[in-house]
């Protein structure tokens, strides 16, 4: 590489690794990096970690969840965060049949443990005995970045919730018929009753809603026939608010003229639906930058704030509402 860029192979040196107070051009860098990109030259992840005592790999530990549109998305915003803090983001999910939690971290020797759901005991002291920075970041009841404050999972029911309480005094709650995301569902519920018990409504009509028309038609029916009427539908996602709308239509009825219903995620196919539904979004970068400083403030031995700036949801009204 020093032949090919016509420099001394120190100077090869400082440009790759970055080092500080040595005077290189910018000519010279340049002509340093196109040498090492013809050459098709990586670091050496073994070598990087000999140097500064861990790696750059930080292993997100995926629960057995189904990988919708949202969990894409905070994968994509977590590795660029990752990226721009010259970390590695390596997602491993736990669907069943996958290698153990034991035999990943051995093998990549990560930095940090990214964790979206509870570590055993066993795992967390084995992890932390190797000298791993185990933080758990979504849904566990303490540790660096817990569930609610950084999720915000319960804002995103109170958001719903407001939103129809302005027309309609009857809510109910479209919740999912897969349990796997019960742990994103059930806070999300909590922020609808929140709401509702504010204002001074009924307790939402909680039906679970299965990806079917006629399912999702049965669930219609049922708030339909309610004492008070349900008007108003906060469902959990995207998708089980789009199944609500094919149960109406499925009973010759339509959003919002019979039943106003509000999803999240704002997934592409909520604007193209019929009508178009009305959403609550995310703030998924925002919430892959929290979660990258807190890991990269862990990595550098400093404690991590005590009350983060927790990311906000706001909503994307259509016709649904």
């Amino acid at each position: 590489m020093a032949r090919e860029a016509g420099v001394s192979r120190a100077t090869v040196s400082f440009v790759l690794n970055n080092t500080q107070h040595q005077k290189i051009t910018e000519a010279t860098r340049q002509r340093v990096l196109a040498a090492a990109e013809m050459l098709g030259y990586a670091p050496s992840a073994a070598a990087r970690t000999l140097r500064y005592g861990r790696s750059d790999v930080v292993l997100g530990l995926l629960p057995d969840w189904p990988l919708g549109y949202a969990a894409g998305q905070l994968v994509q915003e977590l590795t660029l965060a990752f990226a721009k803090r010259n970390l590695t983001f390596v997602v491993h999910s736990g669907i069943r049949g996958a290698r153990s939690l034991g035999e990943i971290w051995k093998a990549l020797t990560p930095a940090a443990v990214l964790a979206f759901e509870p570590f055993s005991d066993s795992d967390a002291t084995a992890m932390r005995a190797a000298g791993i920075e185990v933080i758990a970041a979504l849904y566990d009841d303490g540790g660096l970045g817990s569930g609610e404050s950084v999720t915000s999972a319960n804002a995103i029911g109170a958001a719903q919730a407001r939103h129809l309480a302005a027309s309609h005094r009857r809510l109910g709650y479209a919740y999912p018929d897969d349990e796997r995301v019960a742990v994103f569902a059930r806070p999300r519920l909590e922020g609808v009753r929140r709401v509702c018990a504010e204002l001074g409504l009924p307790d939402p009509d909680v039906r679970t809603v299965p990806l079917t028309p006629s399912a999702a038609a049965d669930a219609v029916r049922s708030w339909l026939g309610a004492d008070p009427q349900v008007t108003g539908i906060c469902a959990f996602n995207d998708d089980v608010a789009m199944s609500v709308l094919a149960g109406l239509r499925h009973l010759g009825l339509e959003a919002p003229r019979d039943m106003a219903v509000i999803g999240v995620d704002n997934s592409p196919a909520a604007a193209v639906s019929y009508p178009p539904l009305t959403t609550v979004v995310q703030d998924l970068p925002g919430i892959a930058e929290l979660y990258a400083n807190s890991v990269s403030v862990a990595l550098d031995g400093a404690q991590v704030p005590g009350n983060p700036v927790e990311p906000q949801v706001r909503l994307e009204v259509r016709d649904s509402t």
